[in-house]
Order: C-alpha cells, then sequence, then structure tokens
C-alpha cells in the first residue's frame, strides 16, 4: 500500500497569502521556505494593520506532490440507533460482493415505512471525536503517564484534530465552484482543532430539501444495506430498517508535510476476503450515481463528483469505492469499482481538470495559514475561516461564545492531564 501514496520531498508549492489593508492596494506576500519544510509568511511594513487571506486558485498549487504519510489507523468507535458512543467496532459492516453486476436493487424500498434519519438539526461539532480521545489516551504518548517529564505544550503531539469531511472540503476548495465554508478552529494547549459551521446557504437548503432529494439521500444508505452484513460471512438484509444514526468510524493518524493530523470518518464496510489486508487498507466506501448516458455527463462525473471521492479515500487511506449507478426509477443497474489511487488517471487527459497535487497542496498551504493566524492558546478563542466561490479565504476572531466548539468537560479533562504532569 504505500507505494500507492505519491510522495516527493521536493517543494511542495510556492503559494502566497494575500494582505488587504484597509482601502490600500492589495500586496501578495510571498511564502519562504526553511530546511524543516514549514511555511512562513515574510514581513512587510504596517502589518498590524493588514489582514491575511489566502487566495484558491489552482495555479497558486500546481507543484510537485507534498509529502502524504501513509495513514495509520490508532482506532475507532461505533455510534449506536441513539448516536451513544462505544469505543469499539461493533457497528462495522463487512462488503458482500453482488454476484451480478447488474443487481436490480431497488432503492426506494423502504423509504416510507423502515426509515429512521438523523437528527441534521443537532450539531455534534467534534464532541464524538474527543470523547474518543479521552478514552483512548494511551494512544496519545504524552498522556500516557509513561513520560514523567514535564509537558510539553503540545500534549496531543498532533497539530490538528478534525472530521475527514472537513478536510475533505478543503482538498476540493480550488476546484468548487457552488458551496463555500466556514470552519472554526481552536488552539488549546498546542493542537489545533477544527470544527465545520453551517453557512446559511447550507442551512437553507438544508431545510428546503425537496422529496427527491430526501429519497436521493436515503438511496445511498439503501445501497450500503444491499451490499452489507452484519457479520463476517453473514448475508445482507435489504429488509431490515435503514437508521442513520448508527456509525462506524475509523481513526488515523497521519501527516502532510510538516503538519501531523489525526482525524475520523465514518467507514461505510470492510473486505473481508483477505485477511492479509489491515485496516484501513482493507475498507471499502460505497457511493451511488446517475447512470451515465452521454458525453458530457461523463466528463461532468469526473470533473465534479470524482474529485470529492477521490480526496475522501485517499486520505484516510481506503483503497477502493464501489458504486452503483441508478436509473431514474432508483434502480441500481450497474456496478462499478473505483480503485481510489487510480482514479486521477481518468480525468488527467481532459482540460482544466482537477490535479490530486494541486488539492494537496492547497490542504498543506491552508494549514500552514490556520498555523499563521492563530497564535493564541485559549480554549475559548474562535477564529472562524470562511471561504465563497470567487473570493478568498478569510478568517474572523472570535472571543464570545458564539462559535465556541470545546466543551467544558473536555476542556476541564485535558487540563487536569496536564496537571498530572507537571506536579506543583
Amino acid at each position: 500500500m504505500n507505494r500507492h501514496f505519491h510522495t516527493s520531498r521536493e517543494s511542495s508549492h510556492s503559494g502566497v497569502f494575500k494582505r488587504k489593508a484597509g482601502d490600500t492596494q492589495e500586496s501578495e506576500i510571498k511564502l519562504l521556505k526553511t530546511e524543516t519544510d514549514e511555511r512562513f509568511i515574510s514581513h512587510t511594513n504596517n502589518a498590524d494593520t493588514c489582514k491575511l487571506t489566502l487566495p484558491i486558485q489552482p495555479d497558486y498549487y500546481d507543484k510537485s506532490f507534498p509529502d502524504y504519510r501513509q495513514p495509520v489507523e490508532i482506532g475507532c468507535f461505533s455510534l449506536d440507533s441513539h448516536r451513544q458512543l462505544f469505543n469499539d467496532a461493533r457497528q462495522l459492516k463487512y462488503c458482500v460482493k453482488p454476484t451480478s453486476k447488474n443487481p436490480n436493487f431497488n432503492l426506494r424500498d423502504g423509504y416510507k415505512d423502515r426509515y429512521i434519519k438523523r437528527n441534521d438539526n443537532i450539531k455534534e461539532k467534534l464532541d464524538h471525536i474527543l470523547k474518543w480521545i479521552l478514552l483512548n489516551k494511551h494512544k496519545f504518548p504524552t498522556l500516557s503517564g509513561d513520560n514523567k517529564s514535564s509537558a510539553s505544550s503540545n500534549q496531543l503531539h498532533t497539530d490538528f484534530i478534525t472530521w475527514r469531511g472537513h478536510l475533505t472540503k478543503i482538498l476540493t476548495t480550488p476546484y468548487e465552484n457552488r458551496e463555500g465554508w466556514m470552519l472554526a478552529v481552536t488552539l488549546f494547549n498546542g493542537t489545533y482543532y477544527m470544527s465545520e459551521v453551517e453557512t446559511e446557504e447550507a442551512r437553507r437548503q438544508r431545510e428546503q430539501r425537496t422529496e427527491i432529494q430526501e429519497e436521493l439521500i436515503y438511496g445511498g444508505y439503501k445501497f450500503e444495506q444491499y451490499l452489507c452484513a452484519d457479520k463476517p460471512g453473514g448475508n445482507p438484509n435489504p429488509a431490515g430498517v435503514v437508521n442513520t444514526n448508527e456509525a462506524f468510524c475509523c481513526v488515523v493518524r497521519t501527516r502532510l508535510n510538516g503538519h501531523s493530523l489525526v482525524f475520523s470518518g465514518e467507514v461505510d464496510c470492510k473486505d473481508n476476503s483477505d485477511p492479509r489486508l489491515k485496516a484501513p487498507q482493507c475498507y471499502v466506501e460505497l457511493k451511488t450515481s446517475r447512470e451515465i448516458y452521454s458525453p458530457n455527463q461523463e466528463r461532468n462525473f469526473h470533473r465534479f463528483k470524482l474529485i470529492k471521492w477521490w480526496a475522501q479515500s485517499f486520505l484516510p487511506g481506503v483503497p477502493r469505492i464501489i458504486t452503483g449507478f441508478r436509473d431514474d426509477n432508483g434502480m441500481i443497474v450497474s456496478l462499478q469499482s473505483f480503485e481510489t489511487m487510480k482514479i486521477h488517471h481518468l480525468v488527467k487527459n481532459e482540460r482544466n481538470c482537477w490535479k490530486p497535487a494541486v488539492c494537496l497542496n492547497f490542504c498543506n498551504a491552508f494549514l500552514s495559514f490556520v498555523k499563521k493566524a492563530v497564535t493564541r492558546d485559549d480554549h475559548r478563542m474562535v477564529t472562524l475561516f470562511s471561504w465563497e466561490p470567487g473570493k478568498d479565504i478569510s478568517y474572523t476572531v472570535h472571543t464570545d461564545r458564539t462559535y465556541a466548539f470545546l466543551p467544558d468537560w473536555y476542556v476541564e479533562n485535558m487540563i487536569v492531564q496536564e496537571g498530572n504532569h507537571n506536579p506543583e
């Protein structure tokens, strides 16, 4: 699997941050590369009156591929039908490959009478990941108690804690032209915690979904039900209830250039056919998409959908995506498997199409941008990074509780841990 992750120790990009100084003319501030491959912004006159922004144009980041370390699973957790977290794999499903490539799965079956939908109005933020951290302190060496020396400023030995979905949005930003985003960042005990904030436009779209759109969302979960068994060697049960509260999530550790990351993401199922495959290489992502009838539809599929699928699976190291193509009646009429590391071969010869190196270089630049903008270690402070299509990334700083997302139970526990390392 290591060979699948293309890395290079060459300079990943020489992107730029921009500074806005009121009504003064914008000046580009080039990033400087140090021997440790970290990037810093050069200072100019009147820096105190300037505000940093980050451009997203792909050309800035069209350089050699950055270092992306092979993701390693350091744990997992399950969420039951009540969103209760369990520190185990009880919700892990097992992939059962259909015998036919034309299975005629009915994605609408059960929508009216066997569907329990998670409450989208409840924003869980990073709570599940934070609970997992508190249950797995031994996975972070400086919290295990083995190191009796004084606590370092970074107790988790990790730069960033977040969800895989948040990183997916960052990776795809240089090529996104429809959906903006907001990410709240808090620096606490040396680690940057990053949690998404729903934009007004996203909230409006969620609240105004049509019945057809709701059915399509359900169909994705229903497809999983057709291909997944509860136990190894078992059979799928498509007659059962689809409950979107339930989930199995992996937690992985990796590094992008100089940025260490721990993030979690939901896993659809495990391929149990080869016992030599270890997590996350044994995981499989399941997707549905409308049947493709024309070359234009195929181009759109390659340009807009595959980039998100690739980013979502590349980040945690999931090697394969099984896709069910549906007709307009909600029936799966064909199946196709995509190897994550070969997806870019489908698009690389298309004009103005997306490039994996651009996505990773931009993510690297954004993480550097966060480190430059957020310097105060304070669990009560939130820096809100915002982006809208056609604009640069900017940020605002908030010291009230409007965007605060680190719960008191987590902060208090981590402060106690610091005290244990520094007895007075």
